[in-house]
């Protein structure tokens, strides 16, 4: 009996479960570019609410891919990182990041603008 693509047994369920959405994918995209806190992902990020920017980071902590630390000062510190797993993503991202390159240049060169 065949499973479902989206039954999180799949591999590929299991994966558009932790990383789907519209702004899991570019969160994890810039924290693979290194440690940021909230204020700098919210700037790289314009289009989220900070409270849907709120939600999926606590999704992606819950499901281990990243990490959130918590520094004692005031105003409180809080600094997101990918954790070791989250950082096999890596890969992904560069062949995401090439295919796009690719992309956009074959609509340029097919769509010329007058």
């Amino acid at each position: 009996m065949k499973r479902s693509l989206l039954d999180p047994n799949c591999p590929i369920g299991a994966t558009i479960n932790i990383i789907g959405g519209k702004w899991k994918i570019l969160i994890l995209f810039s924290l693979n570019q290194g440690t940021k806190r909230f204020s700098e992902l919210r700037r790289e990020m314009p289009s989220v609410t900070q409270r849907m920017l709120t939600n999926q980071l606590r999704e992606l902590e819950n499901d281990k891919i990243i990490s959130r630390k918590v520094y004692a000062e005031v105003p409180p510190k809080v600094e997101y990182a990918l954790t070791d797993i989250g950082k096999t993503l890596a890969p992904v991202f560069d062949a995401l990041r090439k295919w796009g390159q690719c992309y956009v240049r074959k609509m340029a060169s097919a769509n010329p603008k007058p």
